[in-house]
């Protein structure tokens, strides 16, 4: 049996890990902010310090663990409110990460698994699914902070600031699952009121990952040795396209997609008149990861299907609605 650290324990994702962790037979603890947050069979670890701030002399002096994954960021948005996003982003995602990475290495927890983003790489794969050694693009605030944070935990390891740690970067597409927010709890509204929307002819394959598929990719990556200091793409099998997204989840919710064949050029010129396009780049750009390497290197597929994905988080929609 193992112990493991989840920062972020409480969200949408560290949840369902701590459940699989558990599952596994292994102890978790979850950094949290808010008490009495997280899961049942998981010990709390409330810290409030800004960005982590203080993290390592806060460290419970009988808190021993083998790993640490860090879930916990600052999040992408799409209207970013800060005066400087770059700057904020960077002191959650860079600075932040950083200290949890020396305080867990000072505590002689080596292996330090990081949940990135396929944003710090780029916004489009180009007409080839996106590599692990691919040279990185990003293209927003939140897609520079996760690749900086990147190179810092690297930096860590090769400059002998902590010679020993054990960095795993695991990078991620859009995931979905019971629970989801944001753009994907949009998509499921808009098809649940029955909204014609202008997304029949996207041909744009997206990669998703299920979020019970992204927990069992981190406990491989936070327990396999073979993990150490790799960078891995994690991604269902199945990439979709735009349209054929939209249509198999509004059968899994009973409510059948109601799809307009309006051309992507079409829907960039309209939302070029509002003085942006970059919600239709994102609808209408491909995005694919390749997920080879993850496969090669720990035996890794993803037990569950895109359907299987689908109809669970369909399952869980109608119930709340």
């Amino acid at each position: 049996m193992s112990h493991f650290i989840v920062t972020g324990a409480n969200g949408f994702v560290g949840r369902v890990l701590c459940r699989a962790l558990l599952d596994g037979g292994h102890q978790v603890t979850g950094l949290v902010r808010t008490p009495n947050s997280c899961v049942k069979g998981v010990r709390e670890w409330v810290f409030h310090g800004e960005n982590y701030t203080g993290i390592d002399a806060a460290w419970p002096g009988d808190l021993r663990a083998d790993g640490l994954i860090h879930l916990a960021a600052r999040v992408h948005m799409m209207k970013d409110r800060a005066p400087n996003p770059d700057a904020a982003f960077h002191a959650t995602n860079v600075d932040g990460t950083v200290r949890v990475a020396l305080a867990a290495y000072r505590h002689n927890v080596m292996r330090f698994v990081f949940v990135s983003s396929i944003k710090a790489i780029a916004e489009n794969d180009h007409g080839r699914p996106l590599r692990e050694s691919d040279a990185p693009a990003p293209a927003d605030a939140y897609g520079r902070s996760k690749l900086a944070a990147e190179q810092a935990l690297r930096a860590l390891h090769d400059t002998g600031e902590a010679p020993w740690l054990e960095p795993v970067i695991v990078r991620v597409p859009l995931v979905y699952g019971p629970e989801v927010r944001a753009n994907f709890l949009r998509m499921m509204n808009a098809l649940w009121r029955g909204m014609p929307l202008p997304l029949g002819a996207i041909p744009a394959r997206r990669s998703l990952l299920y979020v019970h598929n992204l927990a069992d990719a981190l406990l491989h990556c936070a327990t396999d040795p073979r993990a150490s200091g790799e960078t891995f793409h994690v991604a269902d099998d199945d990439a979709p396209t735009v349209t054929d997204l939209f249509h198999r989840m509004g059968a899994y919710l009973g409510k059948p997609a109601r799809l307009l064949p309006v051309q992507p050029g079409w829907l960039r010129a309209i939302e070029r008149l509002s003085g942006s396009t970059k919600r239709t780049d994102r609808l209408t750009g491909s995005l694919q990861l390749d997920t080879r390497n993850i496969r090669a290197t720990l035996g890794w597929r993803a037990p569950w299907s895109l359907d299987e994905g689908l109809m669970q988080t369909a399952r869980w929609y109608r119930a709340t609605h």
